[in-house]
C-alpha cells in the first residue's frame, strides 16, 4: 500500500522521517490563520491572494512566497496516487484552520483512496503537551495506528466549517457551530477562540491583543518573554512567534500606539526588543478608550476584512456572540 502523509509543518516532518512508517510526505506550511482567505476564489487566485500575504507579512519575495503555495497546491493533486492519505495535524486553531482547509479541498477532489486523521490534543506524559513537533520519533510512531478514517460526514463538516472561516460574514460560524461538528472535536473550541480574535465591544481589542497587553502591564518586558506568556496563557491559539510578532507589532505602528517596542537591529523576530506599554494601551486596556476610537483598522480575520469606516464586527465575551457595530 502506497501511502502520503500531509504533516503540520517541517518539525513534524523531520520527526516522522526518522520512524518507520512508509510512505512520501510534505510539510504543510501555510498559516491560514493569518492574513485574507475571501470566499469565492478559484484555487489558482487564492494562491496569489495568500502569496501575496506572505510575502509582506513574512518578508520574503513574492516568487518565493507564490512558489510555496503553488507547491503545496501540487502535493495536493499529487496525493491522489496514493493508496492512502494521511493527515497529522493538533486541537489548536493554527491547525484547525489548516485541517478544514485541507478537508474542504478532499471534499471537492476526491480520488477515491483512503483518507485519515491522526489529530490529538494530549499525550501521555507530556504534562503540558504543545504539538506533534516535541515528540520523538517513537512517540509519534505510536499514533499511527489509532488514526481515525476521514468519512463523507467528516469531509462535509471540515468543508463547511471551511466555508465559513472564509466567509465576509462571520456569523456563518456562529451558524455552523449550532450543529453538530463532534466528528471534528476541537473544532468548536478553536473557532470560539477564532471569534475571540474580533475587537471587543468592551474596549476594541481582541483577546489576543487583549492578552499581550495584560503580559506586558504584568512584567513581561521582551517579546521572548511576552511570547512564552501568551503561549502559557493561549495555548489554542498554535500561533507561532511570527503570528504573534505581526499583531504586537500593529499595535506598536498605529497612530496612537498601544505598545512602545525598541531594539529591533535586524529583519529577525526580535525576541530581545523591550516592550512597554503606552498611556493609550493603558486606558484601553483599563475600558477608558476603545482602540477603535483613537486608531483606524485594516487587518483580516479569515474571510472578514475588518475595515475603518465599514461596519465592524466586535465580539461580545459576556454574550459570547458577535455584535455588528457601526463604522
Amino acid at each position: 500500500m502506497t501511502m502520503f502523509h500531509i504533516t503540520n509543518g517541517g518539525s513534524t516532518s523531520s520527526t516522522l522521517e526518522q520512524t518507520t512508517l512508509d510512505g512520501d510526505q510534505a510539510a504543510w506550511t501555510e498559516a491560514l490563520v493569518a492574513g485574507p482567505t475571501p470566499a469565492g476564489l478559484r484555487s489558482e487566485d487564492l494562491v496569489q491572494v495568500r502569496a501575496q500575504h506572505l510575502s509582506e507579512a513574512y518578508g520574503i519575495s513574492l516568487a518565493d512566497a507564490k512558489r510555496e503555495s503553488e507547491h503545496l497546491e501540487r502535493s495536493l493533486r499529487d496525493s491522489a496516487s496514493y493508496d492512502e492519505v494521511v493527515l497529522w495535524f493538533e486541537h489548536d486553531l493554527f491547525c484547525q484552520i489548516n485541517l478544514i482547509s485541507l478537508l474542504g479541498w478532499f471534499a471537492e477532489n476526491r480520488a477515491g483512496n483512503r483518507l485519515s486523521l491522526v489529530c490529538i490534543d494530549r499525550f501521555s506524559g507530556k504534562s503540558q503537551f504543545r504539538g506533534l513537533g516535541e515528540l520523538t520519533a517513537a512517540e509519534l510512531e505510536t499514533l499511527f495506528p489509532a488514526r481515525s478514517e476521514i468519512t463523507e460526514e467528516v469531509l462535509k463538516i471540515g468543508a463547511a466549517a471551511w466555508r465559513a472561516y472564509c466567509s465576509p460574514d462571520p456569523t456563518a460560524i456562529e451558524s455552523l457551530l449550532t450543529a453538530d461538528t463532534s466528528s471534528l472535536p476541537f473544532l468548536k473550541a478553536a473557532l470560539m477562540r477564532h471569534l475571540a480574535r474580533f475587537p471587543s465591544v468592551e474596549n476594541g481589542l481582541g483577546r489576543v491583543e487583549a492578552t499581550a497587553l495584560n503580559l506586558v502591564a504584568a512584567g513581561a518586558a521582551s517579546f521572548g518573554h511576552l511570547f512564552r506568556g501568551f503561549w502559557d496563557a493561549e495555548p489554542i491559539y498554535g500561533f507561532g512567534d511570527a503570528q504573534f510578532w505581526n499583531d504586537i507589532r500593529r499595535l506598536s505602528t498605529v497612530d496612537r500606539p498601544l505598545l512602545n517596542i525598541s531594539g529591533i537591529i535586524s529583519s529577525e523576530i526580535p525576541k530581545d526588543a523591550s516592550i512597554t506599554i503606552t498611556d493609550d494601551g493603558g486606558a484601553v486596556l483599563a475600558n477608558q478608550a476603545d482602540y477603535l476610537d483613537i486608531n483606524s483598522i485594516n487587518m483580516w480575520l479569515g474571510g472578514v476584512h475588518l475595515k475603518s469606516g465599514s461596519p465592524i464586527w466586535r465580539w461580545n465575551e459576556q454574550q459570547q456572540e458577535l455584535e455588528r457595530c457601526k463604522a
